[in-house]
């Protein structure tokens, strides 16, 4: 098990970035958060197997369709305890 927070910079409030990156989340049974940054970036926790939490690392890197990730910075985390996705405001 691995979990990372991640930081996705770009053109990513405002296109569904943190309901589509849930719903990925959910998909590989991913655990963790997304919320939106005032500076108008993203920031995400991701734990779970190391396969599917660099599904999420490799998903962040375009998003979705109206998205526009310019970089991401990724960084190793302490072990996250909750269970399940949620999106934060």
């Amino acid at each position: 098990m691995r979990t990372v927070r991640v930081r996705i910079f770009g053109r990513v409030q405002g296109v569904f970035f943190r309901a589509s990156c849930a719903r990925r989340a959910e998909d590989l049974g991913v655990s963790g958060w997304v919320r939106n940054l005032a500076r108008g970036d993203l920031e995400a926790v991701f734990h779970g197997t190391d396969a599917a939490v660099e599904e999420m690392v490799a998903w962040c890197r375009h998003g979705p369709p109206a998205a526009s990730v310019e970089a991401i910075e990724v960084r190793a985390e302490p072990p996250f305890r909750d269970t399940g996705f949620r999106v934060e405001p």
